[in-house]
Order: structure tokens, then C-alpha cells, then sequence
């Protein structure tokens, strides 16, 4: 087994880790430097630093050449992704921050040509954002929107009319394109299907921003609603039927990519804490000469490293060409669990400091929670998880 990135992907590491500390990090440093509504990058700010990204290079890494990307597989976008995120405001300035991250990937791997031309591309270019649709509140879809999604898509002539009700959209109040899942059938496994839509477009609207506890994305998580939407036919993605598939097919590299940067985030927690009780003296000596001060630490480094291995085996068997879903979510549920465990952590080891506004770590503190909840709940992961183990008995442990 060999563990070591190729040079070329190394050397883009080592890039995205000096961008991120000249450019990204010392804008932390003032409230100034962030747009009030979300507790993130002002607009004006993310576009200037939008620009350097994509004159140093390092723009839309998980998108082909072709469409103006870097053209990294899994591995090696697990490298960047950690690395951009070692900054808060790395994934937006680099052009790969949920949801359009997923969203690119999705498009550009099940889209018609001229789809991609239309709803695609200008994503990856940087002159729009874009929203995934799906969510909806009680009694529609959470966990389970093959069997609870209560939206619907009627075929009448050749438009497609949506009516519904959709919740905790990321992205919606920034957002110009939508991939809008609904209900076409009441088939159990074939009764959903994925629909593309302009923010322009008459029959919906935004009820409302969800207020939540901590820092969001641009855009927000927002409350929709469907009254007569109409689409066309050529805006259907894949064909009626396929919206479960197309949902996976997003899903499951979403996933990942969101561990990926969130062990870039527990990284830069721990260097906060780092710096403090290397410095910080009580009883005599430095914080970090403390037993237990060591302990707090060293278990921190070592849950962040089971989560890079993890998340870094799942890649790599999704470059393999597998689909890797016992290996996505062992790494979900570990990578969420230990960053929230890791922020506690170094927010303890600063003490009143990592409480106060004079860190990053209450930012992060605040962000944390929702990694137990996006893209499947911990409590799901585990439930698919025991469900191979059941499955495959012993064989659970099996290599290769």
C-alpha cells in the first residue's frame, strides 16, 4: 500500500496551503471582511479573491480541463479540499464549497450537452450559484424521499407543473439555477425525477430564510414553495423515473468531499489550539507541558487522522470506479463526530479566549453540529452501516 501522493498533486497541496494562508486567513482577522446575513466572505471580497484563484490556477478542482478545472480524480481532490479548507473562506474562493460542488459534479456527469452548456458551465465559471432541491418538511421527505416526498410534477402537454413545499434549501436566496427533485409517480422505486429550473421563472418562491445557529453559505438555507412551476421537457435530467439514481449519484462523492473539508477545518482548529498552550503559562509551565493538556491533544490528532484515512480509503476507491458507499459513510459518521470533538476540544484548551469572538474556534463551534445532520443524519449512517455488517458477516473486514 502505498500512501503517498503523486508530485503533482503534492505540489498543488503545498499551492492551496500558501494561497490560503496569504490571502484567506488574514481577512479572518476583522468582522469587517464578513457579510453579516451569513457569517461568511463578504460578496465583494469572495470575487477579488475569486480572481486570484483562478489566475494562481487553482479554480473549480473537481471540474475537467476542458470546462476550465483542474481535473482531479477523488484522491486528489481529497488533498485540495483539505488543504482549501484550512481557511474558512478557501471552498467558496476555490469553487468548491457545497452545494454547487455537488451540483457541478452531478450535472457534468449525467447531463445532456446542451444541459451542460446552459445550467452547467456557468456554475463552474463563477457567474452563478446554484441550488439541490430535495428537502422538504414533516410529513414530506428527510432521511427517506423515495417513500415521504410529497411534491409533485404533473405531465401536462410538454411541461412539467410543479407543485409543493421545500425546506433548508442551501444556497436558494443566492442562487440563479435549481436541480429541483419531485414526485412524477407513485412508483416505489422509479416515482421520482430531477428537474432543472431559472430563479426567473414564475410559480415559486422563497417564504423565507430558516434562521439557524451557526455560519451558513451564500444564499442561506431557505423555505420554498411550488405553486404551478413550469417546466419544459428539456429540462429534465436523465429520464422520469431516474431522480432516486440521480440523488445517489450526487450524494455519495457530497459526502466526501464535505469530510474532506472538514478535516481541513479540525486541522486549523487544532493549530489555534496549538499556538495557545504552547505559549499560554499555568503552574509554572506551558500549557502543552501538562499531562492532560497532552492527552486532550493527542486524542484530537488521532480521531483526525482515523478521519483522513477513512476518507482518503473511500476516494480512493471511488477513482477505483466503485461506488464505496460502506466506505462514504464509515468516513461521514467518523469525520462529523470528530470535528465537532475536536472544536470542544481546542475551544476548552483556549479557554475564555476560544468562547470569546478574539478566535475563529466559536465560528467553528456554532458551524460544527450541522456535519451530524447533512447528507444523512449519523444516526442513518449508522443504521446502513450495521445493514452491511448483517449482510456480509465477517467479510465486513475484508481488504481490497
Amino acid at each position: 500500500m502505498d500512501f503517498a501522493l503523486s508530485p503533482e498533486v503534492e505540489a498543488l497541496r503545498q499551492r492551496v496551503k500558501a494561497f490560503v494562508a496569504e490571502h484567506l486567513i488574514p481577512l479572518e482577522a476583522s468582522t469587517e471582511n464578513f457579510d453579516p446575513e451569513h457569517d461568511n466572505i463578504r460578496f465583494d471580497l469572495l470575487d477579488q479573491m475569486r480572481a486570484k484563484a483562478k489566475a494562481a490556477g487553482l479554480w473549480a478542482p473537481q471540474m475537467p480541463k476542458s470546462r476550465g478545472g483542474l481535473g482531479l480524480g477523488m484522491v486528489g481532490q481529497a488533498a485540495f479540499y483539505e488543504a482549501a479548507n484550512f481557511g474558512i473562506f478557501g471552498p467558496a474562493t476555490f469553487n468548491c464549497a457545497a452545494p454547487d460542488d455537488g451540483n457541478m459534479r452531478v450535472l457534468e456527469q449525467v447531463a445532456t450537452e446542451e444541459q451542460k452548456a446552459r445550467w452547467l458551465q456557468p456554475v463552474v465559471d463563477g457567474k452563478v450559484r446554484s441550488s439541490f432541491v430535495m428537502t422538504e418538511p414533516h410529513p414530506g421527505s428527510g432521511s427517506d424521499p423515495a417513500g415521504m416526498m410529497l411534491t409533485r410534477a404533473e405531465k401536462v402537454g410538454a411541461k412539467w407543473i410543479v407543485n409543493g413545499h421545500k425546506w433548508f434549501i442551501t444556497g436558494a436566496g443566492a442562487s440563479t439555477h435549481f436541480i429541483l427533485v419531485a414526485r412524477t409517480s407513485d412508483d416505489p422505486r422509479r416515482g421520482l425525477s430531477a428537474f432543472l429550473f431559472h430563479k426567473d421563472q414564475p410559480g415559486w418562491r422563497i417564504v423565507r430564510k430558516v434562521p439557524i445557529l451557526g455560519p451558513e453559505e451564500h444564499g442561506g438555507h431557505c423555505e420554498l414553495r411550488f405553486d404551478g412551476l413550469e417546466i419544459p421537457e428539456e429540462n429534465l435530467l436523465m429520464t422520469v423515473g431516474d431522480g432516486l439514481k440521480l440523488t445517489q449519484i450526487r450524494l455519495g462523492p457530497a459526502r466526501l468531499t464535505h469530510c474532506m473539508r472538514w478535516l481541513g477545518m479540525a486541522e486549523r482548529a487544532m493549530s489555534i489550539a496549538r499556538a495557545y498552550v504552547g505559549e499560554r503559562r499555568s503552574f509554572g509551565k506551558t500549557l502543552s507541558e501538562h499531562e492532560g493538556v497532552q492527552w486532550m491533544m493527542g486524542q484530537a490528532a488521532v480521531d483526525i487522522q482515523i478521519g483522513r484515512l477513512l476518507t482518503m480509503h473511500a476516494a480512493w476507491r471511488l477513482d477505483q470506479g466503485d461506488k464505496a458507499r460502506k466506505e462514504i459513510s464509515t468516513a461521514k459518521l467518523q469525520v462529523s463526530e470528530t470535528l465537532n470533538k475536536v472544536i470542544t476540544t481546542c475551544l476548552q484548551l483556549n479557554g475564555a479566549r476560544g468562547y470569546s469572538r478574539d478566535t475563529l474556534l466559536q465560528w467553528m463551534y456554532r458551524y460544527a453540529p450541522q456535519a451530524r445532520l447533512v447528507d444523512g443524519a449519523s444516526e442513518v449512517h449508522r443504521m446502513i452501516l450495521a445493514r452491511f455488517y448483517m449482510k456480509e458477516g465477517d467479510d465486513y473486514w475484508r481488504w481490497g
